[in-house]
This record gives structure tokens, C-alpha cells and sequence, in this order.
């Protein structure tokens, strides 16, 4: 089997929250940097970090799969799960952290007691890849 990649499925409050506070750490920053050229480092210092994240995580969360392992991406955080080791698989709305962009969420057990939430933008094909790849691991 080829690698499979599966952006994630992104609310629209949630795009509204974080480009929110984007805009609010814009404006903060802004008021700061205006106070005088002192403040202009501090300010890009505190504005590139602020800013960066958030942006990041919307652009760069998917999924891979691949012969052998779920390879999950969120901004700079990364998580590598083996395709063996995945007991169960099933939808949730939990809206406890994890590298999900929406609340539709799937979540895999995998190891001894651990599990992650993805939001993959095609739930059933990426069931359907997983499960043929869960198959032919067994």
C-alpha cells in the first residue's frame, strides 16, 4: 500500500478562535510597540511566537498512513502510532486537547492504555484505509 495523507477537519468556531486571538495578540502588540522604540523587540519577540503557533497548527495538522504506522502532525508536536498496536477505533465528541481541529473526532486506543483524538476531513475513507491496513498487520 502507498502512503495516505488526511488534512484535518477544521470547525469553523474553532478557525474564529484561534485567528481571534491572532488578532488580539496582533492588537495587544501593537499598543506595546507604540509606546516607544524600546518596546518594538519585546513586542516582536512576544508576536512571532503568538502568532506562529496558532497558524501553524491550522496549517500543518494531518494524518499520514503508512504501511505500518499512523504518523499524526499537529504545528510542531508529533505523534507516531504503530498500525499493530491499535486496538479500537471509534468516533467521540470529546473535546479534551489533542492534535483535532474539529469535535468529530476518532479515537484510537492504542499500547497498554494509551489513546489520541484525530479529526480526519474524510472519516469513512480514512476508517476504510486504516482498518485494511489494521488487517494486514495482524
Amino acid at each position: 500500500m502507498t502512503a495516505e495523507t488526511y488534512k484535518s477537519k477544521i470547525d469553523t468556531w474553532l478557525l474564529m478562535l484561534l485567528v481571534g486571538t491572532d488578532i488580539f495578540v496582533l492588537v495587544i502588540v501593537w499598543s506595546v510597540a507604540s509606546l516607544g522604540a524600546m518596546s518594538i523587540p519585546v513586542a516582536l519577540v512576544t508576536l512571532l511566537p503568538a502568532t506562529m503557533l496558532p497558524l501553524w497548527i491550522i496549517v500543518a495538522t494531518r494524518y499520514d498512513l503508512t504501511d505500518d504506522f499512523l504518523l499524526i502532525r499537529s504545528g510542531p508536536f508529533r505523534w507516531r502510532v504503530a498500525i499493530a498496536d491499535i486496538t479500537s477505533v471509534a468516533p467521540t465528541r470529546n473535546p479534551l486537547s489533542s492534535p483535532a481541529l474539529s469535535l468529530d473526532r476518532l479515537r484510537i486506543d492504542y499500547g497498554q492504555g494509551r489513546a489520541i483524538m484525530i479529526s480526519p476531513s474524510n472519516r469513512d475513507d480514512f476508517v476504510r484505509a486504516l482498518e485494511a491496513r489494521r488487517k494486514l498487520a495482524l
